[in-house]
């Protein structure tokens, strides 16, 4: 590993950022408030190849190139391990999940795969979703059986295309998938309790769920739809519909009062949940980035959204509404994942980690309260 290195911003590497904002009912100021400074820190090494999703459990970062999953220390930002499938039929990983010690991967063969750290903290694979134990049970009715294209038939709880995204919630497990249908998952014995069906139109993208257990799906249909469970089953509460192209990326206050939603139409919704009823309406609407917007993630007030521009804007919340504090560049390719840690007790100091399909994760120090932003950068050459 090299050296860390330290850099003082020149008055070239200064960007002097708009002090007038102006809010209304609807739209939000895109112009950053405040000055931004990058500092180069450290070359960490690069991965391979595109980054496709970054996840953070405990004190490790998780992240995904092509069928190969890296875990880094958060303390020191070493590598930790790499594993992957030894099938290499096993394609791209798409989303990485967790629940306990259990670690869940979503697929491009449209199966989920489940690992388990070791004590020597190497992840070994203890299952694959279906599990052949649930696949045995139920292959011998022909009613267990889906037609998911002509003349070809799958078990309702197989996944017909790419495993786009999961999510977790209360001892569940919810994977969405480019099928068009989201499953539901009982984590204890990895069984399929629930198949939706064509809940879209298009591939579905992304699925958050809220703590009161309403399941929020985004699809390249353009829309997103509201599902509550109803008995054993989930049934469509309300339809948002609001993007005019596909809605790729979600995020939910974890109050589940406020909805972020990012699409190819450039735009970030924000939906808020109203007194009077059960479901989200349009409040804000976040415009800046010139690319699509492809993930999102919120954290202590603060909004971070990546983009096909390969830029990350920061947004946070003020009384007359969302003001953009500033922005992320460095990528050479568009942004594709985004998380973010709270560094300590300080709720305006964030630690964000962006991964991007030019096969570098970027770590940046984010302190709100002075608008000071650091950089360092994950890459890996030097893993060997």
């Amino acid at each position: 590993m090299e050296d860390f290195q330290s850099w003082i911003p020149t008055s070239e590497s200064k960007s002097t950022l708009s002090e007038e904002t102006s809010f209304s009912s609807l739209e939000s100021s895109a112009n950053p408030k405040s000055t931004n400074f990058h500092c180069y820190i450290a070359s960490l090494g690069t991965l391979a190849s595109q980054i496709s999703c970054l996840a953070v459990n405990e004190n490790s970062l998780y992240a995904t190139s092509l069928n190969e999953i890296s875990v880094f220390s958060l303390t020191n930002y070493a590598l930790i391990d790499t594993f992957s499938c030894s099938d290499s039929a096993s394609g791209l990983v798409k989303f990485i999940a967790f629940s306990d010690r259990k670690i869940f991967t979503a697929h491009q063969d449209c199966k989920i795969r489940v690992w388990q750290m070791t004590s020597s903290n190497k992840h070994r694979l203890i299952s694959t979703l279906p599990t052949f134990k649930d696949r045995l049970c139920r292959c011998m009715l022909a009613k267990n059986y889906v037609q998911v294209r002509r003349h070809k038939q799958k078990l309702w709880i197989e996944h017909s295309d790419t495993v786009s995204c999961l999510a977790v919630n209360n001892g569940l497990m919810y994977s969405a998938s480019w099928d068009k249908s989201f499953k539901t998952w009982k984590i204890s014995d990895m069984n399929c309790l629930e198949s939706m069906k064509n809940v879209h139109s298009d591939a579905v993208n992304a699925i958050v769920v809220s703590v009161n257990d309403l399941i929020y799906t985004a699809s390249a249909d353009g829309h997103i739809k509201v599902w509550e469970k109803v008995g054993k089953t989930h049934k469509l509460l309300t339809l948002l519909d609001k993007h005019t192209s596909s809605v790729n990326a979600l995020s939910l206050k974890n109050d589940g009062s406020v909805l972020f939603s990012g699409g190819g139409d450039q735009i970030i919704f924000v939906w808020e949940r109203e007194d009077s009823a059960n479901f989200m309406v349009v409040k804000r609407s976040l415009a800046g980035h010139r690319g699509a917007i492809l993930c999102l993630f919120y954290v202590n007030n603060t909004l971070l959204s990546g983009s096909s521009d390969k830029t990350i804007r920061i947004w946070q919340e003020f009384k007359e509404g969302y003001c953009c504090l500033g922005i992320l560049e460095g990528h050479c390719k568009p942004i594709k994942s985004i998380v973010a840690v709270s560094d300590g007790d300080l709720d305006d100091n964030l630690s964000v980690f962006s991964g991007s399909l030019d096969g570098e994760i970027r770590v940046w120090n984010i302190t709100i309260s002075t608008r000071v932003f650091t950089e360092s950068l994950i890459t890996s050459s030097d893993r060997d």
